[in-house]
């Protein structure tokens, strides 16, 4: 079969994959919403800025010097809509496709980098599941099994579709992806000096915090920077940790874990709406609802 061949058949296949949003059932619906999934979120946030195309653009495009909070908050309403949005995950992935089609930069060596290039927006979205089973070993009563794994990851490439990733940029196994994974970890990553200046930065008082505010916030960013520095450090993959010159020890390994099983058997003890972060937990209330509604309806009289 001919390059030309394979070129039309590509196209036409990923035609057909249209992107279906989430509901009840799915494991997504029931992990990505939770506090405790977002723990790992930090690392993630430094594997993608690794990437010379990513960290280029964020170094000169993003607001993450001066509103850190902010834009914190934005990504994760962004993410929660993915899954929790219903249709509106639809419109919250064409957005963000808008949203970066004019994101250019170019970076010191005079190499120009665009935001939605296949590989980097495929690595912004792929680095996801990593962080899901990073955050189950850690964070959750028990690591994944391998079918659950493999569940995940489906949802994943669904979830893909519904951000435009092209189909062709998908590992079509969970251990293509790995090996995918590895491979960009180890020749693609780069220390880059955003990922670095996050780190940094982690215990720093945000800088739009008001001048008053500063005394009262300083304590609470500096206890909660530093966990969160060393929670990130914690789940990155180590070949990620050796790029950016970060220690990592086997004290820190059972530190880490001893957070992790305090943080896996709480969760499940906690009401609902402390267990998972706003768009979700009103998303399943409104799931909720609306099935008690279509039980209703199924057994009014006719």
């Amino acid at each position: 079969m001919t390059t030309e061949q394979i070129a039309p058949a590509r196209e036409s296949r990923e035609r057909v994959r249209e992107p279906v949003p989430f509901g009840p059932g799915s494991i997504l619906w029931e992990r990505m919403g939770l506090y405790s999934s977002a723990v790992a979120g930090n690392s993630v946030f430094i594997l993608q800025s690794m990437h010379p195309a990513i960290g280029t653009v964020v170094d000169r495009l993003s607001s993450f010097r001066t509103d850190p909070v902010g834009r914190a908050m934005r990504s994760f309403a962004s993410v929660q809509t993915w899954v929790y949005g219903g249709r509106e995950a639809i419109e919250e992935g064409r957005r963000l496709r808008e949203m970066h089609k004019p994101l250019t930069a170019v970076d010191e060596d005079g190499r120009r980098h665009h935001a939605l290039s296949a590989e980097p927006w495929a690595w912004v979205h792929l680095t996801g599941f990593y962080a899901a089973v990073v955050a189950a070993r850690y964070f959750a009563p028990e690591p994944m099994g391998e079918e659950e794994q493999q569940r995940v990851y489906d949802e994943f490439l669904d979830l893909g579709r519904i951000l435009q990733v092209p189909e062709r940029m998908f590992p079509a196994t969970i251990a293509e992806y790995w090996d995918y994974f590895d491979d960009m970890v180890e020749n693609t990553l780069v220390p880059h000096k955003v990922a670095l200046e996050v780190l940094k930065r982690m215990d720093e008082v945000p800088p739009n915090v008001p001048a008053r505010m500063r005394p009262v916030v300083a304590p609470l960013s500096l206890v909660g920077g530093r966990l969160g520095r060393f929670i990130t450090v914690g789940t990155l993959p180590p070949a990620a940790r050796a790029k950016l010159g970060l220690s990592w020890s086997a004290s820190d390994e059972r530190r880490l874990r001893a957070v992790g099983a305090i943080i896996g058997r709480g969760t499940p003890l906690l009401p609902e709406r402390l267990k998972y972060m706003p768009i979700a937990y009103r998303a399943r209330e409104a799931a909720r609802a609306q099935e008690k509604l279509r039980k209703v309806l199924d057994e009014r009289p006719l």
